[in-house]
């Protein structure tokens, strides 16, 4: 392993790692000329790598809860993080939006460190934990305006923000509602809303869709696609694997804090799971042409349902037209031939092992 960094070496007396806490002070006590001057700012240059993790590691006592994690997600990709209840998932994203500072490693949001930078981060990531605080007894517009004056947005600058994000969101017509009446879906539109008030680059949801009825999942699955489409870079974590695979262009499996696959959805279905359900129809003597094709292929003797052939075959096209190929040779009269890709739910099923921390 590589050297961490110095400022963030563990002590013998603090097995945790550095506290938010402590970094804050550490930030308090620097002379403002240092903290505002380019040479303390640590820009990590990239091409389009707006997200960065290198090397994360989170240890709580001897509870490694993120377990050097490394990945990247380009502008304008919707990332989807996977993983079971306790698997690094929620320490990772606090850590991205600077709620939390990794014991060894970094991250860089939009070219800025975690740890270093975090103000610029800040300014840069709209973050939406899975537990969101709202305000019950205020209404939409207040909420909102609220944290757009908190971002600094001035007046029309503010006000058009404002007006952008209750139309995107779909809460213009409910702006003076108390939030004390909004349903679990309109709370989640209002919170994306708060995240994306000050207009950020980088969108990082804990569970957005958790709890949500099947229409306001669909809307949440378009406006994310929407914001990606616009040129956001997102990060979302979800247990709905089936939505993730729709919706994300890479996706992470994380298990007891490491990272076991990354990338797209199609090569981790290809890198994990050589194996296609592959379907034959043939138009006489099926029972005859399963048992040829076990004994021929090595595998177990395929489903017979009338005309229909099911069975486990390897993702090649070549064994596969080797296949066919055998099959016309004998005499059967191939009619048909699809293969079905293992679902994201499949995959996950396969990689994982089910192991909590």
């Amino acid at each position: 392993m590589t050297e961490p960094n110095q400022h963030l070496k563990n002590s013998p007396s603090d097995p945790n790692g550095p506290s938010l806490e402590t970094h804050i002070q550490m930030d308090f006590d620097a002379p403002s000329s240092t903290a505002s001057s380019g040479a303390m700012r640590s820009v990590h240059v990239g091409s389009q790598e707006v997200v960065e993790l290198r090397r994360i590691h989170r240890f709580f006592g001897d509870t490694k809860a993120v377990d050097d994690i490394s990945f990247t997600v380009q502008k304008g990709h919707v990332f989807g993080y996977i993983g079971p209840n306790g698997a690094g998932k929620t320490t990772s994203m606090r850590i991205m939006a600077t709620l939390d500072l990794p014991s060894y490693g970094d991250a860089y949001i939009d070219g800025f460190s975690v740890v270093n930078d975090p103000e610029f981060v800040r300014s840069r990531l709209g973050f939406m934990p899975d537990s969101f605080g709202t305000y019950r007894d205020v209404n939409c517009m207040e909420y909102l305006d609220f944290f757009a004056r908190a971002y600094g947005l001035l007046g029309r600058d503010r006000q058009k923000r404002l007006s952008w994000v209750m139309d995107f969101t779909g809460t213009t017509s409910i702006s003076q509602k108390p939030i004390r009446g909004l349903s679990k879906g309109m709370k989640q539109r209002l919170c994306l809303g708060r995240a994306l008030i000050h207009d950020p680059s980088v969108l990082i949801l804990d569970e957005p869709a958790a709890g949500l009825d099947p229409r306001a999942r669909i809307q949440l699955r378009r406006m994310i696609r929407e914001l990606a489409d616009g040129g956001k870079t997102i990060l979302i974590s979800s247990h709905i694997l089936t939505e993730l695979a729709e919706v994300c262009d890479t996706v992470g499996i994380i298990e007891q804090g490491k990272l076991l696959a990354t990338g797209s959805v199609e090569d981790i279905q290809d890198q994990k799971d050589n194996q296609h359900e592959l379907t034959l129809r043939i138009l006489a003597r099926a029972e005859e042409a399963a048992i040829g094709i076990e004994r021929q292929f090595g595998i177990p003797v395929p489903v017979v349902d009338g005309d229909l052939l099911r069975f486990e075959f390897p993702n090649d096209y070549a064994k596969q037209a080797d296949l066919v190929t055998w099959l016309v040779s004998q005499g059967f009269l191939v009619a048909e031939l699809t293969t079905q890709r293992k679902s994201l739910e499949d995959v996950f099923l396969h990689v994982t092992e089910g192991l909590v921390q």
